[in-house]
């Protein structure tokens, strides 16, 4: 026995507590899943369907001004075909202005923008790499449109997107509006086709927080803001796309998703690259959500607290959760000795996760294995991005997505 004080805790009391502390971590990972995953979206769900459904404002009388602000590093080889779709759009063409922000690249992107031929399109070139939110904050005071819509270097907008875009700005309440991610790719090739269903999931459940209020990050590779919003300057090590929800909320607007306004985004052709991807992402959102923590207080902001807290920090605290299917087995071994299959199975996972990253990238993964090895690639890219916070590290230097260029049709 042991004595705390004039108290005796007993044998049999201080294996009951070992062996709930193992049933905790074992059912912490569900619970927060659970919860992510299956009941935030039914209540919010739920709530979105006692709300009027969104609708896009008229088209105005006279099309504003729009400046399309791509921050570039070294993408010569994609650049030129979205400069020249971003400008075949269905808006007007002398409403139209391009800012390219090239971060110090050391490629052909600045020549390719300087020699455009089309003087609607304009370079700002950084006088050293910064990464991507220093050249937004630079971007700043060489807007001209009134609006500004943010895209990719990698990615296409169809002919009709940019205008819905704007209409939603329209609307004297929203200060941003967000795009509809279509993830497109080589099925016969690559080996990261999961993506395309969780980012299909993702705009469904953007679209019901639209209902309810606002959505609480923009689509990095598609999304317009008011001029003044996009002004506001911000720590360079944070995603600005997740951000600029937040800015606009705290500025009293509505941030929307606009589901007439479709990009299409190439996959990242391997898991390997889906690995690099998703850390880098999540760790910088880690970053943000916690410069953000203020927009979790419901006392101020309401619902939208509430859906940041869901559909950010809870997703996010998932992924160390995932320890405990390793290590919580261990305190039930004389109670629930079936436990050891959840260890079993997370160190298999990971050996599957392991067997990707050295899959060939010439070879396409087998289907057994390419959405397993997307789940176990995701978990260790949450923890990556975890421990880039828990050690307080400065975010590394911004590396564009290595997306393939889309032979997608864009009708």
């Amino acid at each position: 026995m042991l004595h705390v004080g004039s108290r005796v805790i007993s044998a049999r009391e201080r294996r009951s507590s070992v062996e709930g502390f193992g049933w905790f971590l074992v059912a912490l990972p569900v619970l927060l899943g659970g919860y992510a995953f299956v009941v935030y979206p039914v209540l919010v769900g739920a709530w979105a369907r006692l709300r009027p459904s969104y609708t896009l404002p008229p088209e105005p009388a006279e099309w504003p001004l729009v400046t399309i602000l791509i921050v570039a590093y070294n993408e010569e080889r994609r650049l030129r075909r979205t400069l020249e779709k971003a400008l075949d759009t269905e808006y007007p063409a002398d409403k139209l202005d391009v800012l390219v922000v090239s971060d110090a690249s050391t490629d052909g992107t600045d020549a390719l923008v300087r020699d455009f031929g089309d003087p609607r399109v304009r370079l700002l070139r950084m006088p050293e790499r910064k990464g991507k939110a220093a050249g937004e904050n630079a971007s700043s005071a060489h807007l001209r449109g009134e609006i500004v819509v943010s895209i990719d270097a990698s990615i296409l907008i169809p002919p009709g997107s940019l205008k819905p875009l704007v209409r939603a700005l329209m609307d004297p309440a929203v200060g941003l509006a967000s795009g509809r991610d279509i993830s497109v790719g080589d099925e016969t090739r690559e080996g990261n086709k999961a993506e395309s269903s969780y980012v299909g999931l993702e705009m469904q459940l953007r679209a019901m927080e639209t209902r309810v209020h606002s959505i609480v990050g923009a689509s990095g590779c598609f999304y317009a803001a008011r001029r003044h919003l996009h002004q506001v300057q911000l720590p360079e090590e944070l995603a600005r796309d997740f951000a600029a929800a937040s800015v606009a909320r705290a500025h009293g607007y509505r941030a929307v998703s606009v589901d007439e306004a479709t990009c299409l985004v190439p996959r990242t052709p391997t898991l390997k690259a889906e690995l690099r991807r998703k850390s880098r992402t999540m760790g910088r959102g880690l970053d943000t959500l916690l410069f953000l923590r203020g927009m979790m207080n419901p006392f101020r902001y309401g619902s939208y607290a509430w859906m940041m807290a869901s559909h950010k920090l809870v997703r996010w605290m998932l992924f160390p959760a995932f320890l405990g299917w390793i290590v919580g087995p261990l305190f039930l071994l004389e109670r629930a000795p079936w436990a050891l299959l959840l260890t079993a199975g997370m160190l298999v996972g990971l050996a599957l996760a392991r067997l990707v990253l050295t899959w060939p990238d010439d070879r396409k993964l087998p289907k057994l294995v390419a959405f397993p090895g997307y789940v176990f690639i995701s978990i260790v890219a949450g923890w990556k991005a975890w421990l880039h916070l828990l050690k307080q590290e400065k975010s590394a230097m911004w590396e564009p997505t290595q997306r393939p260029v889309t032979e997608a049709p864009l009708a």
